[in-house]
């Protein structure tokens, strides 16, 4: 390692008596056969095998000459070694140097071939523009269109077509006019024909690009393809045929279905963003239809006999019913936004959906004490605000998130109907904690409980939260708190509190056992690059004597791999230090946009060597995040820091003080401890023999 690499280089030439060293290279023997540079020569562990090859700019020469050959077999064999080697950042930097993409442009433009050899030149063309040495910007109408036709034709591979649907994802976000480009000539239609093909990686990649189209579109364009996408039933095609397939539903494709229920929920946004508008018609005769809905069959008839301020102060009467707070004018509740105008729809929903439980609910209130009656109008707009909150209604999809409801995709008009649902459960709350005007925000509290801890079971259908979330009623939210609260008061007596602190060694001890487990048996990493998610993994598992960590790429599918298939490897050792969050290498670059908040929560990097390399990772979850940082901490003979191990020794010493308590149960522990008391006047240990004799 103290010698410069072409020093190296030149003695193995000669030790093989090679002429022109500076012809080769070395390269990695096993994996992905990565060219040694100036730049990664320190990355080379102990043990590892190296190769000499050609060097990477003969090779991407030869390579280059090769795909411009007139003979059919040399020029593919040179695209299947072009696609390989492209991996390689020290290859694709050479290849490209020489123009080797105008090649790549020319032989998509002008083939007619939708064979091997295509895929071999979408796969190389896919590999070399993921080093971002080229922006994507640079490519030409005619290559887009000819990648576009591959999307389009029925009689071509799969594997053709996953390569350029996924080529068109990473394009559309770059420039407007691809965006147009694509979303003019890849039809939504042709999109949703290729969701519904049995292989899973092309509807990944077909869905892949459908969000592509979502997230580039501006609000009105967004909003028609929704529309045109509800038309077409995809709902319930996902519903079917992608969360309830046989197959389990792997991390990219439940990300998808979580931004499309954030891009479907965000529709609302508008509406949840305006306030009312006194003066507009429309806005105006829909609250009226609120009114009429519940009071007008009661009169006979309307109410046009009566004089202009009779027919005011009854409205107004009816409007209090309803519960407004601003009687004589209830356009003025619906000025905050938000919830806006979207309070207002939900009402209106409730009243024509399911008029019988909208009469019910009004005529209920209107019989009851003034002081006990729940009001409809003020608690259906705050009931509102919740479930914005909620649901996240206006927020920017997360980066990384795949917490989708499965519910949503079963039912059409989702916010609507949750509404009706969850109004009615307000009413029933309201009944249950008997409930004053004064008791309206602690009501609306009980019911914001109600409605999160059933929706963190994952209801399938709208049906399944209604039974949940009734039978989760106010006694048993109750009864809930008061468990949580045992949990967390643990008894503050003196002598308890020192018994906590001489179990805590222990108990510690315990913990960082199980965090060491826990990098024995590894865990499944995504990387994630600058660009877009990646479907690439990697695999990382301390051994089991906690010597060595192993790691290396696997493929999709692969859940626990053995230790010998993990090719790299750092001794714990060499490891010098761990870095989280902003600290981390590969976060530095990132931007301080919202989408990034979640993946820096997740990542860490182990510095290690003498040279400081780094190992980034990103954990899949913030679970998996502590552990792997608590062990990491464990292996550098640091302090566990994460919140998780504050979780764990709280559950862990809670369950250790009451085993050890269970038999002063009642008994009240005192501060100090009782004195001893002063020894007996005839206290005589000593016990004569020789009486024992006689």
């Amino acid at each position: 390692q103290t010698k410069p690499l072409a020093a190296v280089l030149k003695d193995v030439c000669d030790a093989w008596s090679l002429p022109n060293a500076e012809h080769y290279a070395l390269q990695y023997a096993d994996g992905r056969h990565t060219y040694i540079t100036e730049s990664n020569r320190r990355e080379i562990k102990n043990g590892s095998i190296l190769r000499l090859a050609t060097s990477p700019d003969q090779e991407a020469q030869r390579l280059y000459n090769g795909i411009q050959s007139k003979n059919v077999d040399v020029k593919t064999d040179s695209l299947k070694k072009l696609a390989s080697l492209s991996q390689d950042v020290t290859f694709a930097q050479e290849f490209i140097s020489r123009n080797g993409l105008k090649q790549i442009y020319s032989i998509v433009e002008e083939g007619n071939d939708t064979g091997e050899m295509l895929a071999h030149t979408l796969k190389a063309f896919t590999e070399l523009m993921e080093h971002d040495f080229v922006s994507w910007e640079n490519l030409s109408t005619v290559f887009i269109k000819k990648i576009v036709s591959y999307v389009n034709m029925n009689m071509v591979d799969a594997s053709i077509q996953q390569l350029s649907l996924s080529i068109l994802e990473n394009m559309v976000p770059t420039s407007r006019l691809f965006f147009e480009l694509v979303k003019k000539e890849v039809t939504l239609d042709r999109l949703l024909t290729h969701l519904q093909v049995t292989n899973a990686q092309l509807q990944l990649k077909a869905m892949a690009l459908l969000i592509a189209l979502l997230l580039t579109a501006t609000d009105a364009e967004r909003r028609d393809m929704m529309d045109y996408l509800r038309e077409k039933n995809i709902r319930q095609f996902i519903h079917k045929n992608i969360i309830h397939s046989s197959e389990p539903l792997g991390d990219e494709m439940a990300h998808y279905l979580y931004v499309l229920q954030s891009v479907s929920l965000n529709l609302c946004e508008h509406r949840m963003r305006t306030s009312m508008d006194p003066y507009s018609q429309e806005q105006r005769e829909l609250l009226q239809s609120l009114r009429q809905a519940a009071f007008e069959s009661e009169s006979e008839g309307p109410a046009s006999n009566y004089s202009t301020e009779r027919r005011r102060s009854l409205c107004a009467k009816e409007f209090r019913k309803l519960g407004f707070m601003n009687n004589s004018n209830p356009a003025e509740d619906f000025r905050r936004a938000p919830p806006g105008l979207l309070a207002l729809d939900n009402m209106v929903y409730f009243s024509r959906n399911t008029p019988n439980a909208y009469s019910r609910f009004v005529l209920e209130n209107s019989s009851r004490e003034d002081k006990h009656e729940c009001p409809f109008a003020r608690s259906s707009i705050q009931l509102t605000l919740i479930l914005c909150e909620i649901l996240h209604v206006g927020e920017p999809c997360s980066e990384t998130a795949q917490a989708f409801y499965p519910m949503f995709f079963g039912q059409d008009h989702f916010f609507e109907e949750l509404f009706c649902i969850c109004i009615q459960l307000v009413n029933k709350t309201w009944k249950e904690m008997r409930a004053t005007q004064e008791d309206f925000d602690k009501v609306m509290q009980v019911v914001r409980e109600q409605i999160t801890r059933t929706l963190a079971l994952k209801p399938t259908s709208l049906e399944l939260f209604k039974t949940r979330v009734n039978v989760l009623n106010y006694s048993e939210i109750l009864r809930l708190r008061q468990t949580e609260r045992l949990h967390q008061e643990e008894t503050l007596a003196v002598p308890v509190l020192e018994l906590r602190e001489r179990l805590k060694p222990e108990l510690l001890e315990l913990i960082r056992q199980q965090r060491l487990l826990h990098l024995c048996e590894g865990t499944l990493f995504r990387k994630i690059s600058s660009r877009r998610r990646q479907d690439k993994l990697w695999y990382c598992r301390l051994s089991p004597n906690h010597k060595v960590l192993h790691y290396g790429d696997v493929e999709e599918g692969v859940h626990s791999p053995p230790i010998e298939s993990l090719t790299e490897k750092i001794p714990v050792a060499d490891m010098k230090m761990l870095l989280v969050g902003k600290e981390c290498p590969h976060m530095k670059e990132k931007s301080s946009g919202k989408q990034n908040k979640d993946v820096l929560e997740l990542a860490f990097s182990i510095v290690h060597d003498v040279e400081e390399y780094c190992l980034n990772f990103i954990a899949p979850n913030r679970y998996e995040f502590c552990l792997w940082t608590d062990g990491l901490n464990v292996l550098l003979g640091k302090e566990m820091t994460s919140e998780r191990t504050q979780t764990d020794l709280d559950v862990l010493l809670s369950m250790e003080l009451k085993l050890r308590l269970l038999d002063l149960e009642n008994i009240s522990i005192p501060d100090t401890p009782p004195p001893i008391p002063k020894p007996p006047s005839n206290l005589n240990f000593c016990y004569d023999f020789s009486h024992a004799e006689q």
